[in-house]
């Protein structure tokens, strides 16, 4: 058993007991081959419930900070985090998107799920707010479905600033899959990259019924 699949057997069941999220749509999800769950971002318990809710092992990127603490605590995070799914990038700096967006590509090169939130940033005060084009290289760069999913009450459970979520009940919506092969080549056109993702974040709020703001979520967080 793969250390992914050994976490998922152990944690799983802790965090269905205590979120006890119902899932919908989970058969819009392809069985094998590369795919890009893209989604919502409300708290940091999304990446954690989300995975969960599929039958499939699911990658996505981390602040490589979650790995690089010190002594026993930082390397029991580190093969928590790693052993999650979770793939560790800096993302700071000017070439923190580049590093991003390889490493999913390479994610759905080797045909497995790579989850995505196109906000780039937890949102914050529950809308949803505008994406960025990354999603729409990766399905353009790769041929990847896309499969919009909304996770809905985990900014209940786990406000701004609150430390340790408390229990309760949350939803994971899962949309029918999303195919752009006639952008094919078209990857660095920036309308064309425009169009894809809003078109993917339209698909997103109609999950999650949040009210939609076009503007960056960390314009937003600056502002």
């Amino acid at each position: 058993m793969s250390r992914l699949a050994l976490i998922k057997a152990v944690l799983g069941p802790f965090l269905r007991l205590m979120f006890r999220p119902q899932v919908e749509g989970a058969e819009n999800i392809p069985g094998d081959g590369p795919v890009i769950l893209a989604g919502n971002h409300l708290t940091f318990i999304d990446s954690m419930i989300m995975p969960i809710c599929c039958d499939r092992p699911v990658f996505y990127i981390g602040k490589d900070e979650y790995v690089k603490g010190k002594g026993l605590k930082g390397r029991a995070m580190a093969w928590f985090f790693t052993g999650c799914g979770m793939i560790p990038v800096d993302r700071d700096g000017g070439r923190g998107g580049v590093a991003a967006l390889m490493t999913g590509r390479r994610v759905l090169e080797e045909g497995k799920a790579f989850a995505i939130y196109p906000e780039g940033t937890r949102s914050p005060d529950g809308r949803l707010y505008r994406g960025r084009t990354g999603i729409a290289r990766l399905t353009l760069m790769t041929g990847a479905p896309v499969v919009p999913f909304a996770v809905i009450g985990t900014d209940k459970l786990q406000p701004t600033g609150a430390g340790l979520p408390r229990p309760g009940k949350v939803t994971v919506r899962f949309g029918e899959p999303m195919e752009f092969s006639r952008y094919e080549g078209m990857d660095r056109d920036r309308y064309v990259l425009r169009a894809v993702t809003d078109s993917v974040m339209a698909e997103v709020m109609r999950l999650s019924g949040q009210e939609y703001v076009d503007v960056y979520a960390t314009k937003a967080k600056a502002a």
